[in-house]
């Protein structure tokens, strides 16, 4: 049977009473506490095989059922340790999100000498800015594994929080270009492991009710971070130059991301570590005394815990002897996987958002703004990115991934092609409406971007790969985006020099186009899926599901524009088709 199918419930299928004999084992084996936590154990297990099911488990105590009744009923319910973990991980995609904006950008490049047109200057300006994704591409992403086993979740948290604060101090100190590359380079290591640490820490110490929800909060407190940072540019730009410091007010810009940072290292560890990072170091007590100050009553704590062991004992049988990246490529279903999540990752930077992320001052700036106006036109900017991506919390399981994607990407490239030709405008003559043109095609471009694009990407990789190579797929996907994003970053300027705004604009619009279509055959839908189910989803092939995306096209025209009534085809086996579709994948759709 399918590998996955392991992994799907080790314990479906198994009486109570032997679960509560597995469970008792497990405790005494492993030394888990006194007898009340034996007996936790011997009930937790028979909890864990189906954990909605616990008014029928016998022998619970009436606080216990009480405990569990809430937990199913009020999924926000939760002890103030957890909502501790929680604030420390937005706090970290915060962190995250500052140190995406580059409003100093406006003011060193002049002092550094690069602030002109020609192509020594625009290469520089772009090598500047793509530094700290260089170093996440190449080598930052790549020690998520290493310091993970090494330092455990919170430690690693620490480490590159503390790697993002020295580096952002250290750029406020750089005097020629040469020595702020260096100093963004470092930088490097504190986003890669980071971006890559920070969701499994919240997925493993979380109960499953609100563990999608919190992976949403990434991107939702990325982009609030993107708008602290852009306030903070406007708030420090009238700064006035002291004795023997020149370029003071970009200086303060460049090391105000240090503050979020500081406030995580000094909290981590008031976190419990993470149960799961535990366990795989074979400290299970550990593990029980983590999770017990995560859940409200030591039955929770045991059941998840006795779960996490089964799914860790059943990866370790799949996983014995094969090489993980051998595994993605060879085998059909993971290599789908990869394709649609690398595919993605692409996109998500190709898109073009980042373009406007790293040089919305200097785009604002170029199109007729003064520069205290560019600053704030930015500001715009992170306030529209952060607001349009909290619906995304709800959409992206209702909506679905893909419909997300093809309802948004037409959008995408229109108001990539409206910014662009804004600049067309005369700016002698019609200065107002240049500029008005300009700052509503961007903050339209990030009204249709947050909630769909923004998203999506982090979510469908976490999910599409099976679970044996899921940190392995993760790490390819990370690596893929952070180099995507240095490329983007590094041509930008020379591209704008060289195709003129209207060009670069329309360079990327025109790559929405190519990923409307790429993601209309080559991405199969996974919103709501088991991962038996997904076990179906990617095991069609790829040109039969690029057929059928060209299929749901012709469908879309006669359902929706020619309004006839017409059948949704059915893909996959069992796939309900009742009339209750609402775009490109009905809501409804159900794989085996």
């Amino acid at each position: 049977r399918n590998v996955n199918a392991k992994l799907a419930n080790p314990l479906a299928g198994i009486s109570h009473a032997l679960l509560e004999d597995m469970g008792a084992r497990y405790a005494r084996k492993h030394q888990v506490g006194d007898q009340e936590d034996i007996r936790a154990f011997s009930k937790g297990a028979v909890l864990a095989q189906d954990p909605s099911k616990y008014e029928t488990v016998a022998g619970l105590t009436e606080e216990e059922q009480m405990v569990l009744h809430t937990e199913e009923h009020h999924r926000w319910h939760q002890p103030p340790l957890l909502y501790i973990v929680i604030v420390v991980c937005s706090t970290c995609a915060a962190v995250q999100g500052m140190e995406h904006r580059n409003g100093g950008q406006l003011f060193y490049k002049y002092q550094y000498g690069i602030g002109g047109d020609d192509p020594r200057s625009t290469w520089l300006t772009g090598l500047l800015n793509s530094a700290p994704y260089l170093c996440c591409a190449f080598l930052g992403c790549w020690l998520t594994v290493p310091f993970n086993s090494l330092f455990g979740r919170r430690g690693t948290i620490f480490l590159t929080c503390l790697f993002s604060a020295l580096a952002c101090f250290w750029q406020a100190f750089a005097n020629t270009w040469w020595h702020m590359f260096i100093a963004r380079f470092f930088l490097g290591f504190g986003i890669g492991p980071k971006s890559a640490t920070v969701p499994i820490f919240a997925a493993e110490t979380t109960p499953p009710r609100i563990r999608g929800a919190l992976v949403m909060q990434w991107q939702v407190w990325t982009a609030f971070g993107i708008l602290v940072g852009y306030a903070s540019d406007l708030c420090l730009y009238k700064v006035k130059d002291q004795a023997g410091v020149i370029g003071l007010n970009w200086r303060l810009m460049m090391a105000s991301a240090m503050l979020p940072a500081l406030v995580v290292v000094a909290c981590v560890f008031m976190c419990p570590e993470s149960p799961r990072w535990y366990m795989s170091k074979g400290r299970h007590f550990k593990a029980y005394q983590s999770m017990c100050k995560l859940r409200y009553n030591k039955i929770q704590a045991a059941r998840d815990i006795y779960y996490m062991h089964t799914l860790l004992e059943a990866e370790n049988e799949i996983k014995h002897g094969r090489n993980k990246f051998i595994e993605i490529l060879a085998v059909p279903r993971n290599r789908r996987a990869m394709i649609a999540s690398e595919l993605l990752m692409f996109l998500q930077q190709f898109c073009g958002v980042n373009i406007i992320s790293y040089y919305s001052s200097q785009i604002f700036l170029d199109g007729g703004f003064s520069p205290i106006s560019a600053l704030s036109a930015s500001l715009g900017f992170g306030l529209i990115n952060w607001i349009f991506a909290i619906p995304a919390i709800y959409t992206i399981d209702t909506f679905g991934r893909r419909n997300l994607l093809l309802t948004t990407y037409p959008f995408l490239s229109l108001f990539l092609f409206f910014t662009g030709f804004s600049f067309s405008i005369p700016a002698e003559t019609e200065h107002s409406t240049r500029t008005a043109c300009i700052a509503l095609g961007i903050y339209l471009y990030g009204v249709v971007y947050s909630p769909g694009q923004g998203p999506v990407p982090f979510t469908y990789s976490a999910e599409a790969y099976p679970l044996y190579v899921r940190a392995y797929g993760m790490s390819l996907a990370t690596a893929t985006t952070w180099f995507f994003n240095a490329l983007l970053s590094i041509t930008w300027p020379s591209m704008q020099a060289a195709f003129t705004p209207q060009g670069a604009f329309s360079w990327y619009a025109g790559w929405n186009i190519v990923g409307f279509f790429l993601i209309l055959t080559l991405l199969p839908e996974t919103k709501g899926k088991t991962l038996e189910e997904l076990d179906q989803v990617f095991s069609v092939p790829t040109n039969v599901h690029a057929r059928y995306g060209l299929r749901q096209l012709r469908y879309f025209v006669k359902r929706y524009v020619l309004r006839r009534d017409v059948e949704p085809e059915r893909l996959y086996a069992h796939e309900d088709t009742r009339d209750t579709d609402r775009g490109f994948d009905h809501d409804d759709e159900k794989g085996m």
